[in-house]
This record gives structure tokens, C-alpha cells and sequence, in this order.
């Protein structure tokens, strides 16, 4: 009897990490939009078992060693660096659904899978076209913008999906003579 609850509490943890997963708006830019190749769905659903898996092996994780693992596993499977801040938030999620796990606190984590799932956004990014574009411009010298739209699909109470807020009146904007040839840009220090 011992054995199933255990087994039951594990299926609910992972079911749990997958929904985290499949409502968050960078892996499903990723996904949507093939940043992880012909395969990107695979990887999405593959990258589920791994988060747990990374879990199960690893007991008393650091916030900071989630965030690290998941900004790695994005970069690695989809070549995507997250910089909107959701990275912690989702670690944070997933962390808190693992010491609901390893209370074996099964209400507690299908609330958790329910709320995330209610709350889940459907997110499409387009491509904003550059200033003086041309059909002629060399992909690899062109810096190209997204822009994000979230929709509910779920039944959240407030009807708001969050967006990423900017990092405020100070955030730094890149001048185009601070893109050097080779694609680099240069960082300054404010003054």
C-alpha cells in the first residue's frame, strides 16, 4: 500500500512539473516557433521527465541550481536564452511542487497543477521589422525584435495573464553604432 501512494504522489509531482512547463510563455515561444528544430514539441515533452528527474536525483536544490538548470537546458534544446524574468518564477513553482513531493502532499500538488493550468497564457511572438528593412538584408548582420501577445486559454480569476515587466526608466537601449561588424555588441557602463 505504502509503495502505490508513493508512486501516486510521484505521477502527481510530475504531472505537476509539466504543466508548470506548458504554461510557461518562453518554452512555449521556443516550441511554437521551432527554436529547438523539427523536433522542438519532443524536446518540450522530454524536458519535463528531465526537470523531474533532475529533482528526484538532487534533493536539496538551491533556487539559484534550478534557474541554472532550466537557463541551460533552454540554451542547449532551444537556443533560447530567457531573459524575461520568468526563469525564476518557474523555478520557484517547480521547487515548491518538490517539497510538496517529498512531503507527499498530494492535495497540495494538484492545487498547485490545477491553479498553473488555469492561469496558463497562450503566447504568439512575431517578428517587428527593423527600421530600413530590405528583402536584401543579410540575415546575419540583422538584429531581429519580438513581440510577445499572451491570451487566457484557461479560466484564471482575473482574466490577466502576466507580461514580463521592463526593467524601468533606467533600462539600458542599444545605440546601432555599439554593434560592431562581427555581430558583437558592446556593453558601456552608465555614467
Amino acid at each position: 500500500m505504502m509503495a502505490g501512494v508513493a508512486e501516486d504522489v510521484r505521477a502527481l509531482f510530475g504531472a505537476a512539473v509539466r504543466a508548470a512547463l506548458e504554461a510557461w510563455p518562453a518554452l512555449q515561444i521556443a516550441v511554437d516557433n521551432g527554436f529547438g528544430g523539427v523536433h522542438s514539441q519532443e524536446k518540450a515533452e522530454w524536458l519535463g521527465g528531465a526537470v523531474e528527474e533532475y529533482f528526484f536525483r538532487n534533493a536539496d536544490l538551491e533556487l539559484d541550481e534550478v534557474e541554472d538548470f532550466l537557463g541551460e537546458l533552454m540554451m542547449n534544446e532551444f537556443d533560447t536564452v530567457v531573459e524575461d524574468g520568468s526563469l525564476p518564477q518557474v523555478s520557484q513553482q517547480l521547487q515548491t511542487m518538490f517539497h510538496h513531493f517529498q512531503r507527499g502532499d498530494r492535495a497540495a500538488l494538484k492545487e498547485m497543477a490545477s491553479l498553473i493550468t488555469q492561469r496558463k497564457c497562450k503566447v504568439r511572438a512575431t517578428a517587428l521589422p527593423t527600421p530600413g528593412e530590405t528583402d536584401e538584408d543579410d540575415d546575419a548582420n540583422s538584429v531581429e525584435e519580438m513581440e510577445v501577445a499572451a491570451t487566457n486559454d484557461g479560466a484564471a480569476t482575473d482574466g490577466v495573464c502576466p507580461q514580463p515587466e521592463p526593467s524601468g526608466p533606467d533600462s539600458q537601449t542599444i545605440k546601432e553604432e555599439d554593434i560592431v561588424e562581427d555581430g558583437w555588441t558592446i556593453v558601456r557602463r552608465k555614467k
